[in-house]
């Protein structure tokens, strides 16, 4: 893996504040200041905007709050390994599930490869979301899996919900929305044998502070920085935050199954009641949501009555 500390370094010195000359930089890291001015190219790739002053040096456009895993692990009993820069939490803790605890937990800064829904990219600029993945082994099995995203999403909401973060809904059957944009997306993994006990790495990507500059983004999307109630978002308490809902949420499900979650889900459900299409392969279903049933599968009612969906490629969009 290649090595990025002077980068992560020289971050963590600019996310304290202020001017910081090349020169000072170069001391402190051993480096020329060509050297210096070649790592800032590097970290302005990440997508971190750093502007330079003649005769002043080098400051962030904006704060930074870098993520800490020693004040994240001291409040949580997971396993927590913090990886600034990785291709993806998600694979991370795939490559390693037969080694980890169930609970483990792989947060990152800076995604190089990071995955959506369908194999599509998630466009990830440094430091300014949230990647966090949890390992989970679910001794009942794949079966017992299925409705795991809506679950998901259930914690994750409720965890913003502690935090004062009011108005964020979720869209059937793995994104969170507000005011009708996307403000994350859950990709739940799995591998195991039928019979035995399923390995799940639930991967969640959450916006912060995503500029509208942010390349590579098609759809409209919110930042948890214009989300209600809320002036300034302390990453750390935020991810040790999300850490503890989840688990605490996981061991819910284990014991209650998706029974426990209809009305929970049904309450954040953003579209409830709304007019909606349901895009399945060459097939589209328009009626209105009623939410979700015990199996998590969705609930259109349609000219022909109430009908369920589940699983697949199925596409939800609003319907006007």
């Amino acid at each position: 893996m290649k090595d990025h500390s002077i980068k992560l370094g020289i971050l963590k010195s600019l996310s304290q504040g202020g001017f910081h000359s090349g020169e000072e930089l170069g001391e402190k890291f051993g480096i020329s200041r060509a050297a210096i001015s070649k790592h800032i190219k590097g970290i302005q790739a990440w997508g971190v905007d750093i502007f330079r002053v003649q005769g002043k040096g080098y400051q962030l456009a904006k704060p930074m709050q870098l993520l800490d895993q020693q004040i994240i692990q001291a409040q949580v009993e997971n396993h927590v390994e913090l990886i600034p820069i990785i291709d993806s939490t998600n694979q991370y803790l795939l490559d390693r599930a037969q080694d980890l605890d169930s609970g483990s937990v792989c947060l990152s800064e800076y995604q190089i490869k990071g995955r959506g829904r369908r194999g599509r990219e998630w466009i990830s600029p440094f430091g300014s979301n949230l990647y966090l993945s949890m390992y989970w082994r679910l001794d009942a099995g794949m079966a017992a899996a299925m409705g795991l995203s809506l679950v998901v999403g259930v914690a994750i909401v409720e965890a913003l919900e502690l935090l004062k973060f009011e108005d964020v809904k979720l869209k059937w059957p793995n994104d969170l929305y507000y005011q009708d944009r996307k403000l994350a997306g859950i990709l739940v993994e799995m591998s195991g044998q039928a019979g035995a006990a399923a390995n799940l790495v639930i991967g969640m990507g959450l916006n912060l502070m995503m500029t509208d500059k942010t390349q590579g983004i098609t759809q409209p999307w919110a930042s948890l920085s214009e989300v209600a109630g809320v002036q300034s978002i302390d990453r750390n308490q935020l991810a040790t935050t999300m850490i503890q809902t989840l688990n605490k949420t996981l061991l819910d499900y284990e014991l209650k199954g998706m029974q426990g979650f209809v009305e929970r889900w049904n309450r954040l459900d953003n579209f409830i009641h709304r007019p909606v299409k349901l895009i399945m392969g060459e097939r589209e279903i328009t009626g209105i949501s009623r939410g979700i049933n015990e199996q998590g599968a969705v609930i259109v009612e349609t000219e022909s009555g109430l009908e369920t969906f589940i699983g697949g490629e199925i596409s939800l969009r609003p319907h006007h």
